[in-house]
């Protein structure tokens, strides 16, 4: 990534406007995952031990333009004053009087988390005035949230057209550095594994990675309308119809360049999406009417686990079944085990954030492989190709 990082730039008495990501999951006003701040702490305390004024900005949820208490950044800011060895002011506003006499009262080596940027409509639009309110705070810009650098928002991009040098915070870097390498310059064997439910919300990464790896996994409900495409039975599972066509232009391509396309030779099918379902394991071309696919079954598992084991750059975007009920998860977490296993044996295994991120964490392994992104759209739309926003505006080395 050739563009400026924390590391190129002093920091000492200089006031750091820095985009992170702590939109953390809060219940009666407790955080129940404090991940994202975690990760954000090297850039966070890289700033304040150097002398600088650090101020941070985020979004928290999805309110609806205006101030709502449900999705105040205030228990961030608590939180994170436990985590550092710093003063840390809260803000009541973004930008106007409200943010501007807290700064004025802080001192180099502190900290402000201004309030909730997606209380302003203008964050969303990229709004110009808007933008250069956020860039007053400060004497340059960091983004270290990559969750968000797919969007063309005001505290992600619109801040760098008033505020220069904008550079790369460490955790931004670490995420870019991990998929950049796994997909332009990975050891191989390189295998990827994409699941979910949508064939269409992994288009574009099945199109982008199909000649740079060596193997693709598919599994998820998105199995099924592969399945279609090869004419198999697929009862009441998860198809898009209007996928079909393109799922066996997919499948042509892999085949026409030789990589290996698996698609799961067993499923658990159900009754209904239910738990307490009655559910059995099929072959793949045996899944009757009113039976539906919700899992990948124990063949496949151990087809896949093998192909992941014997791999050196592992690549997973999107869970195996319905891992959130219990009777669906065991192809999910074998893939998580697998994963794991890859990883103790030398590879380079690379979780890209949303469900899956979820999932190695529920199976207890996100110590055990090599990175677990904390962006799940932009990582989707850096396997893509596209080009992201908030890296984009970054000044360039």
């Amino acid at each position: 990534m050739a563009k400026l990082t924390l590391n190129d730039i002093e920091v000492k008495d200089k006031k750091v406007l820095m985009r992170v990501d702590f939109n953390v999951p809060i219940k009666d006003g407790k955080i129940t995952d404090d991940n994202r701040i975690v990760q954000a702490l090297p850039s966070i305390n890289h700033v304040i031990e150097n002398g600088g004024l650090l101020i941070l900005t985020s979004h928290l949820g999805r309110p609806a333009g205006e101030y709502d208490s449900e999705f105040s950044l205030k228990p961030t800011a608590d939180h994170l004053a436990t985590l550092v060895d710093a003063k840390v002011h809260f803000a009541e506003d973004c930008i106007g009087e409200k943010a501007d006499s807290v700064i004025a009262k802080a001192e180099f080596g502190e900290i402000v988390v201004l309030e909730n940027v997606r209380f302003h409509p203008e964050e969303k639009k990229n709004d110009e005035a808007f933008s250069k309110k956020l860039a007053a705070h400060g004497d340059l810009f960091v983004n270290d949230a990559f969750g968000s650098s797919h969007r063309a928002h005001a505290s992600v991009a619109g801040v760098t057209r008033y505020l220069q040098p904008a550079v790369s915070g460490f955790l931004l870097g670490k995420e870019i550095k991990y998929l950049e390498e796994s997909i332009n310059d990975p050891e191989r064997p390189f295998v990827a594994i994409l699941g979910g439910a949508k064939v269409s919300d992994k288009i574009g990464v099945i199109e982008n990675l199909i000649s740079k790896v060596d193997t693709i996994i598919i599994g998820g409900g998105m199995t099924y309308t592969f399945y279609k495409a090869k004419g198999w039975p697929i009862g009441n599972s998860l198809v898009e119809d209007d996928k079909v066509e393109l799922a066996g232009e997919l499948l042509k391509k892999a085949d026409e360049k030789g990589i290996r396309f698996m698609l799961p030779i067993d499923s658990v099918v159900a009754k209904e999406f239910s738990n307490d379902a009655e559910h059995k394991v099929v072959d793949e071309d045996e899944i009757e009417d009113g039976w539906m696919g919700l899992d990948i079954g124990p063949q496949s598992s151990i087809a896949f686990g093998n192909q992941i084991k014997a791999a050196k750059t592992v690549l997973w975007n999107g869970p195996m079944g319905v891992f959130e009920m219990e009777n669906f998860a065991d192809g999910t977490y074998a893939v998580a085990e697998a994963l794991a296993e890859a990883t103790n044996f030398g590879a380079t295994t690379i979780i890209g954030g949303g469900d899956s991120a979820a999932a190695i964490k529920q199976a207890g392994l996100s110590e055990d492989v090599s990175h677990v992104s904390t962006g799940g759209g932009a990582s989707l739309e850096y396997l893509e190709g596209k080009e992201l926003p908030g890296v984009a505006s970054l000044t360039d080395k």
